[in-house]
Protein backbone atom coordinates (compact mmCIF):
# COMPACT_ATOMS: atom_id res chain seq x y z
CA UNK A 1 0.00 0.00 0.00
CA UNK A 2 1.46 3.34 -1.05
CA UNK A 3 1.52 6.33 1.26
CA UNK A 4 -1.34 7.85 -0.78
CA UNK A 5 -3.49 4.73 -0.20
CA UNK A 6 -2.86 4.64 3.57
CA UNK A 7 -6.01 5.33 5.57
CA UNK A 8 -5.84 8.60 7.45
CA UNK A 9 -8.53 9.54 9.96
CA UNK A 10 -9.26 13.27 10.15
CA UNK A 11 -11.36 15.27 12.60
CA UNK A 12 -12.72 18.55 11.25
CA UNK A 13 -13.74 21.24 13.71
CA UNK A 14 -15.96 24.25 13.02
CA UNK A 15 -15.24 26.36 16.11
CA UNK A 16 -17.97 28.12 17.99
CA UNK A 17 -18.73 29.06 21.56
CA UNK A 18 -22.46 28.32 21.26
CA UNK A 19 -22.26 25.46 18.73
CA UNK A 20 -18.99 23.80 17.78
CA UNK A 21 -19.38 21.37 14.88
CA UNK A 22 -17.18 18.31 14.54
CA UNK A 23 -16.88 15.62 11.90
CA UNK A 24 -14.64 12.59 11.42
CA UNK A 25 -13.77 11.10 8.03
CA UNK A 26 -11.26 8.60 6.72
CA UNK A 27 -9.23 9.41 3.64
CA UNK A 28 -7.41 6.90 1.46
CA UNK A 29 -6.05 8.37 -1.75
CA UNK A 30 -9.03 10.16 -3.25
CA UNK A 31 -11.59 8.01 -1.40
CA UNK A 32 -13.47 9.36 1.60
CA UNK A 33 -15.48 7.51 4.24
CA UNK A 34 -17.83 9.06 6.79
CA UNK A 35 -17.23 8.00 10.40
CA UNK A 36 -19.21 10.35 12.66
CA UNK A 37 -20.24 13.96 13.30
CA UNK A 38 -22.08 16.12 15.78
CA UNK A 39 -22.26 19.39 17.63
CA UNK A 40 -20.78 20.41 20.96
CA UNK A 41 -23.05 22.89 22.72
CA UNK A 42 -21.51 24.40 25.87
CA UNK A 43 -24.02 25.79 28.40
CA UNK A 44 -24.81 29.31 27.23
CA UNK A 45 -25.34 30.72 30.71
CA UNK A 46 -22.02 29.60 32.17
CA UNK A 47 -18.94 31.72 32.72
CA UNK A 48 -16.68 32.02 29.69
CA UNK A 49 -13.83 30.10 31.33
CA UNK A 50 -16.15 27.19 32.15
CA UNK A 51 -17.57 27.16 28.62
CA UNK A 52 -14.03 26.96 27.23
CA UNK A 53 -13.22 24.07 29.60
CA UNK A 54 -16.40 22.35 28.37
CA UNK A 55 -15.16 22.69 24.76
CA UNK A 56 -11.70 21.40 25.68
CA UNK A 57 -13.07 18.37 27.49
CA UNK A 58 -15.57 17.55 24.74
CA UNK A 59 -12.99 17.82 21.93
CA UNK A 60 -10.51 15.78 23.98
CA UNK A 61 -13.14 13.06 24.51
CA UNK A 62 -13.93 12.97 20.78
CA UNK A 63 -10.26 12.62 19.89
CA UNK A 64 -9.82 9.82 22.40
CA UNK A 65 -12.98 8.07 21.12
CA UNK A 66 -12.36 8.34 17.37
CA UNK A 67 -8.54 8.29 17.37
CA UNK A 68 -7.95 10.66 14.41
CA UNK A 69 -4.47 10.95 12.89
CA UNK A 70 -4.86 14.63 12.00
CA UNK A 71 -7.14 17.59 12.73
CA UNK A 72 -8.43 20.49 10.65
CA UNK A 73 -9.92 23.73 11.99
CA UNK A 74 -11.68 26.48 10.09
CA UNK A 75 -10.28 29.98 10.32
CA UNK A 76 -13.12 32.13 11.51
CA UNK A 77 -14.36 35.34 9.95
CA UNK A 78 -16.47 37.56 12.16
CA UNK A 79 -18.11 40.75 11.06
CA UNK A 80 -19.94 41.18 14.36
CA UNK A 81 -18.66 43.28 17.25
CA UNK A 82 -15.25 43.08 18.85
CA UNK A 83 -16.56 41.20 21.90
CA UNK A 84 -18.07 38.44 19.76
CA UNK A 85 -14.89 38.20 17.69
CA UNK A 86 -12.77 37.89 20.82
CA UNK A 87 -14.96 35.17 22.32
CA UNK A 88 -15.05 33.24 19.04
CA UNK A 89 -11.26 33.58 18.83
CA UNK A 90 -10.97 32.01 22.27
CA UNK A 91 -13.16 29.07 21.19
CA UNK A 92 -11.02 28.73 18.06
CA UNK A 93 -7.91 28.70 20.27
CA UNK A 94 -9.35 25.73 22.18
CA UNK A 95 -10.19 24.00 18.87
CA UNK A 96 -6.57 24.45 17.70
CA UNK A 97 -4.83 23.74 21.00
CA UNK A 98 -6.73 20.61 22.04
CA UNK A 99 -5.74 18.32 19.14
CA UNK A 100 -2.22 19.78 19.13
CA UNK A 101 -1.85 19.05 22.85
CA UNK A 102 -2.82 15.44 22.12
CA UNK A 103 -0.08 15.14 19.48
CA UNK A 104 -2.11 15.66 16.30
CA UNK A 105 -0.94 17.80 13.39
CA UNK A 106 -3.51 20.57 12.85
CA UNK A 107 -4.35 22.22 9.54
CA UNK A 108 -6.12 25.57 9.32
CA UNK A 109 -8.34 26.53 6.41
CA UNK A 110 -10.17 29.72 5.44
CA UNK A 111 -13.93 29.34 4.95
CA UNK A 112 -13.62 30.28 1.27
CA UNK A 113 -11.02 27.55 0.70
CA UNK A 114 -13.22 24.97 2.43
CA UNK A 115 -16.17 25.94 0.23
CA UNK A 116 -14.03 25.95 -2.91
CA UNK A 117 -12.58 22.51 -2.06
CA UNK A 118 -15.99 20.96 -1.46
CA UNK A 119 -18.37 22.86 -3.77
CA UNK A 120 -16.02 24.34 -6.37
CA UNK A 121 -16.65 27.98 -5.51
CA UNK A 122 -15.51 29.97 -2.49
CA UNK A 123 -18.81 31.83 -2.27
CA UNK A 124 -21.09 28.80 -1.89
CA UNK A 125 -23.96 29.04 0.58
CA UNK A 126 -24.68 26.67 3.48
CA UNK A 127 -27.20 24.64 1.44
CA UNK A 128 -24.69 24.04 -1.36
CA UNK A 129 -22.05 22.91 1.16
CA UNK A 130 -24.51 20.50 2.80
CA UNK A 131 -25.58 19.08 -0.58
CA UNK A 132 -21.98 18.44 -1.64
CA UNK A 133 -21.02 16.94 1.73
CA UNK A 134 -23.96 14.55 1.34
CA UNK A 135 -22.82 13.77 -2.23
CA UNK A 136 -19.22 13.11 -1.18
CA UNK A 137 -20.22 11.23 1.99
CA UNK A 138 -23.56 9.54 1.17
CA UNK A 139 -23.77 7.80 4.56
CA UNK A 140 -23.22 11.04 6.52
CA UNK A 141 -25.86 11.79 9.13
CA UNK A 142 -25.48 15.48 9.95
CA UNK A 143 -28.26 17.44 11.58
CA UNK A 144 -27.17 21.05 11.12
CA UNK A 145 -24.91 23.40 9.21
CA UNK A 146 -22.39 23.15 12.06
CA UNK A 147 -21.63 19.45 11.72
CA UNK A 148 -21.92 19.59 7.91
CA UNK A 149 -19.36 22.42 7.90
CA UNK A 150 -17.05 20.37 10.14
CA UNK A 151 -17.24 17.46 7.67
CA UNK A 152 -16.49 19.93 4.85
CA UNK A 153 -13.41 21.11 6.78
CA UNK A 154 -12.23 17.50 7.15
CA UNK A 155 -12.83 16.90 3.41
CA UNK A 156 -10.86 20.06 2.56
CA UNK A 157 -7.99 18.85 4.72
CA UNK A 158 -8.07 15.42 3.08
CA UNK A 159 -7.76 17.01 -0.38
CA UNK A 160 -5.03 19.47 0.57
CA UNK A 161 -2.91 17.03 2.58
CA UNK A 162 -2.84 14.67 -0.43
CA UNK A 163 -1.84 17.47 -2.79
CA UNK A 164 0.91 18.65 -0.41
CA UNK A 165 2.36 15.12 -0.09
CA UNK A 166 2.40 14.65 -3.87
CA UNK A 167 4.13 18.00 -4.38
CA UNK A 168 6.77 17.14 -1.73
CA UNK A 169 7.51 13.81 -3.42
CA UNK A 170 7.81 15.35 -6.89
Amino acid sequence: MSEFERITRIIGIDPGLRRCGWGVVESSGNRLKYIACGVIAPPINGELANRLVFLYEAISALIKKYQPDEAAVEETFVSAGARSALQLGQARGIALMTPASLGLPVGEYAANLVKKSVVGTGHADKNQVQLMVKTLLPTAKFSSADDADALAIAICHAHHRTIEKRVKQA
